[in-house]
């Protein structure tokens, strides 16, 4: 989920592995060590991931008793995912208040377009699929190209098929499993049109995430700093009524609190 950074300002990630399966007390040090450290941390967290390390995330915070750790685990595929962790660390250089960047997660996932070619829908089940894609998923050949984020959209592959995409400035990102198609260079990227196209790994969430490792995932995204900061700080920021952290929209990333609701105006006797 760590990609390269984007440029030489992008902070870089710390990698929290086999969380489900280590001690408690090495999970405990580790993120005590990074709160000692950097005062805040913001793990970002694919929903494929085993149920044991988002349990293990939830208990090292109880533990610990701190409200210094936002958990972060947007609907998104794992290379999605994995591109807005890096737009956080390129945001992490700016002068953002750690509320502020915590809460940015949440607005950039807007921004993102991500999705993949599968070799089959079979065990798909994170997209909507009907019965007759379902069925043509046995046919040998069939490929299907599937729009997860912003609106989940399914398209069996045939010639002159696309998917809607974004419909502002973006760079590409694509890492390839298991399946060999040229659709997403030929068909896809002329159609979105990005400003670049690279190649990354495919994560080890992929497979799960999609049903099967006969895929290619893509994602297009904002890559410049400088939109990614005026984005940010052109929403307005409000104060936590609890701990008092300045955050982005009605919910506290960090300790979770959501506004008191407003008192009822009194009624006249």
């Amino acid at each position: 989920m760590a990609l390269p950074a984007q440029d030489e300002r992008t902070v870089p990630a710390v990698v929290l592995r086999d969380l489900d399966r280590e001690p408690l007390e090495r999970s405990l040090a580790v993120v005590q060590t990074l709160i000692e450290q950097h005062g805040h941390v913001i793990v970002v967290c694919s929903q494929a991931v085993p149920r044991g390390v988002e349990q293990r995330l939830r208990t090292v915070r109880s533990l610990l008793e701190t409200d210094r750790i936002a958990l972060f685990r947007p609907e998104l595929p794992p290379l999605g995912l994995a591109v807005l962790a890096r737009q956080l660390r390129q945001l992490a250089s700016c002068d953002l208040s750690p509320g502020v960047l915590a809460s940015a997660g949440r607005l950039l996932t807007h921004y993102i377009h991500a999705g993949a070619l599968l070799g089959s829908v079979a065990k798909l089940d994170r997209i909507p699929v009907d019965l007759k894609s379902h069925a043509k998923s046995w046919v040998p050949g069939s490929q299907f190209a599937v729009l997860a984020h912003p609106a989940p959209q399914l398209v069996r592959i045939a010639p002159g098929v696309t998917l809607p995409g974004p419909e502002f400035g973006t760079s590409m990102l694509v890492a390839k499993g298991q399946l060999q198609s040229d659709w997403v260079t030929t068909s896809l990227t002329p159609s979105w049109r990005p400003q670049g196209l690279r190649e990354a790994v495919l994560p080890a969430e992929s497979a799960a995430w999609w049903g099967t490792p006969k895929l290619i995932e893509f994602c297009a995204y904002l890559p410049d700093l400088s939109v990614l900061y005026q984005l940010v700080t052109s929403v307005r920021q409000n104060s936590c009524h609890w701990c008092g952290i300045d955050v982005i929209g009605d919910r506290c990333v960090f300790c979770s609190a959501t506004p008191p609701a407003h008192e009822q105006p009194a009624r006249a006797g």
